[in-house]
């Protein structure tokens, strides 16, 4: 499976910074020229921590603006903190009436209600009530997955990147979706991960269009209409939406009920000190949420597990952890509240990119990390290698109708390592050495 993120993505990006740069003409140039319009929003996460009188929603601090036209598709990034607002205010507001124009989007609504206070804190008026015609992702998700079966769609709204996943066939990770989107200037990893979000809604839609071609509707312009009239949508906000709603736990808090006080500081020692018994090699479990981590530990060589099933409730975590003497790392502070909690089975990872989580845990469990260990685990399942390394020959034979060899490697004289566990092949190549560059810089071990 192609992942999204791998690669330069293959569109324009356009960083509109301020209200004076070319791009900004640019992206009122092709906002006329478009038809179609794929919009998106990031915004600074809020904490649980945030003060209880301060603005009820985030502030859009990007909009992301992926537009289609007979010249191709584009992506605009606009950073709301750097332009002049007024101007962006006036074409989002003719952009989202324009009954020409088709919005796409993925459960739009929230990002329509943070956008919209985000313009009103700053002296607008209440304008963008209404998206019209708009074309909500999961609808076309629908459509492609159980038109034609007897299958009913499931009640649960999949995420994005499991919709990508299903219909193009494209890894599109997640993982800088919390990140601070308020710090200037943006990573580029940031920017790609904007940018893709907004572009493959374009080819969510492409392949919808494609399948509505198929049956029969040849003409652009009436194949809109259809789409519009059959699967098309508004997006209304109520004065009910701009006001933010309570859980009835947050209710209960808020009306004097108390919060149990959690340490979730690591204290030690682990489970494979020596001085507890242990034997001294880390072993770590990482929960769903930060599966991505597992496979940096590995990658550095660290034992890394993860869950047995996918959907583990808390005491399956917690089991798994102290009957293989294992740390589970996680950012779910609901664990630390389960009263059959062993003493130091549980570390809460504060940062959320996975490079920066990799340095946490080496620096909080003082993890001993050396070159010759890079890539020394198989990253697929956590599994050893075995002994002694296959000739290319012997590599062919087990590779048999499991794992595909390229044949350009056939005339190399490469080495290749089998896991013990679920016999994935690896070898030298350039992928590997790209890898153990990568984490040499980031566990910095060459300074």
């Amino acid at each position: 499976m192609d992942s999204a993120h791998k690669h330069h993505p293959p569109f324009p990006i356009h960083l509109v910074s301020s209200s004076s740069c070319t791009e900004f003409t640019h992206l009122l140039n092709s906002l006329l020229q478009s038809s179609l319009v794929a919009l998106d929003a990031e915004w600074k996460p809020r904490r649980s921590s945030t003060p209880q009188n301060s603005s009820p929603f985030p502030a859009v601090t990007l909009l992301q603006i992926a537009c289609r036209s007979e010249l191709g598709a584009e992506v605009f990034l606009v950073d709301l903190l750097g332009v002049e607002l007024g101007q962006v205010y006036r074409a989002l507001k003719e952009l989202f009436e324009d009954e020409r124009v088709v919005k796409l989007g993925f459960k739009f609504k929230q990002d329509l209600v943070y956008l919209s206070h985000t313009f009103v804190s700053n002296g607008f008026e209440p304008g963008f009530d209404k998206v019209e015609p708009f074309l909500d992702i999961t609808n076309i998700h629908h459509y492609m997955k159980y038109q034609n079966t007897e299958k009913k769609p499931s009640k649960d709204t999949k995420s994005l990147a499991t919709i990508c996943e299903e219909l193009l066939g494209i890894s599109l990770s997640k993982e800088l979706q919390c990140s601070d989107w308020s710090i200037r200037p943006l990573t580029e990893d940031q920017i790609k991960y904007a940018a893709n979000d907004a572009y493959y809604l374009l080819e969510i839609f492409s392949i919808f269009q494609q399948k509505l071609n198929s049956e029969g509707n040849k003409n652009h312009n009436d194949l809109l209409q259809i789409l519009i009239q059959n699967y098309g949508d508004k997006i209304e906000l109520k004065e009910s939406d701009r006001v933010r709603k309570l859980t009835k736990r947050k209710g209960k808090e808020r009306n004097g009920k108390e919060k149990m006080e959690i340490n979730i500081e690591w204290l030690g020692p682990a489970p494979w000190d020596p001085l507890i018994g242990g034997d001294g090699n880390p072993k770590f479990l990482c929960d769903v949420m930060i599966e991505g981590l597992a496979k940096s530990l590995r990658c550095v060589g660290i034992d890394a597990a993860t869950p047995f099933s996918k959907k583990p409730d808390p005491r399956e975590l917690l089991n798994q952890a102290y009957k293989e003497k294992r740390v589970l790392l996680t950012r779910d502070i609901k664990l630390f509240r389960y009263q059959y909690l062993s003493q130091n089975q549980v570390y809460k990872v504060k940062h959320l990119i996975k490079n920066d989580q990799l340095l946490e845990v080496i620096e909080t469990f003082q993890l001993n990390i050396s070159e010759d260990r890079l890539m020394s685990r198989c990253t697929k399942c956590n599994g050893n290698f075995i002994q002694k390394p296959l000739s290319i020959e012997e590599a062919i034979e087990a590779s048999k109708g499991f794992q595909r060899i390229p044949s350009c490697l056939f005339d190399k004289n490469l080495e290749f390592w089998k896991c013990t566990d679920c016999h994935q092949l690896y070898w030298e190549g350039t992928q590997y050495h790209n890898a153990v560059e990568k984490f040499i810089s980031i566990c910095k071990l060459k300074e």
